[in-house]
């Protein structure tokens, strides 16, 4: 099948939101693409015993329906020195106070081994997550290939090791968004009924952030259409950030009147 090339010259632009008329109370069938979107549950819906189901289908069905999901490429290095690097999509900030971000790490038992990344985030010397922009997606997902024990992926990713503040890892030059990290917590994931070690969640305390310039703004957060991160939808596909839109966030002092009126107004209903 043939697909259009990427569209490099494309740019986020910030839109209004799909209802900017939207009202407390109002349903989702009020608007034309509301009620299209509500005639899909005459499909139904198939429910998923997830102690029925083949540990391969979650997989695939979680990545894909929980989008779309950043992906952290994350940098370690041995107690022997040899450096490590591959990305994860099972990933998100936790808290700001103090910062921590978490990653989890799935177990591959054919391997029969953790994977290098559990084993040296846990030495103490440190790591860095790094966020994919468009520009180097392919140079990062090269990372994710199941090579043997102690390879250093970043010989065949074509990406640069820039030397960080405090840990001995090194980050992606090439990341407009790289985190250095200490060890905050490791919790083993194991299979409630099986008591199988399927994977390791990471929670990971953010000591230094590299924001390069040219992606902030006076404001002193991350120009989205400059930063262009890459997000994952499942399987093998990927996603740019599209079009983005505001909407503010309720004040329950500002707006109880506006609540209190809508409630008593059965055409809002």
């Amino acid at each position: 099948m043939s697909i259009p090339a990427f569209d490099s010259t494309t740019y986020s632009i910030y839109t209004q939101s799909p209802n900017p008329s939207w009202t407390y109370g109002q349903r989702v069938d009020i608007t034309p693409a509301g009620k299209d979107w509500i005639a899909g549950e005459s499909a139904g819906w198939k429910v998923y015993n997830t102690s029925e189901t083949d540990k391969i289908e979650l997989y695939k069905l979680l990545l894909s329906g929980v989008v779309p999901c950043p992906i952290a490429c994350v940098s370690t290095i041995s107690e022997d020195g040899i450096e490590n690097l591959a990305p994860f999509s099972w990933f998100n900030t936790v808290t700001n106070y103090p910062p921590v971000i978490s990653f989890a790490i799935n177990n591959n038992p054919a391997a029969g081994r953790l994977k290098d990344t559990v084993t040296n985030v846990k030495n103490g010397q440190g790591f860095t997550v790094n966020i994919i922009s468009e520009a180097f997606v392919e140079n990062a997902n090269a990372t994710a290939i199941n090579t043997p024990p102690g390879f250093d992926e970043w010989t065949l990713s074509g990406l640069t090791k820039e030397k960080c503040v405090q840990i001995k890892a090194s980050r992606i030059k090439e990341s407009a968004f790289s985190m250095e990290c200490e060890l905050y917590q490791s919790i083993d994931i194991t299979h409630p009924v099986t008591g199988e070690h399927t994977g390791t969640l990471i929670l990971a305390h953010v000591k230094y952030i590299h924001a390069r310039k040219d992606v902030l703004t006076d404001k002193g957060v991350i120009d989205l259409a400059k930063f262009r991160p890459v997000a994952c939808l499942g399987d093998i596909s990927y996603a740019r950030v599209g079009d983005a839109y505001r909407i503010a966030r309720p004040s329950w002092t500002q707006e109880e009147a506006k609540i209190q009126e809508a409630l008593m107004t059965p055409a809002s209903l």
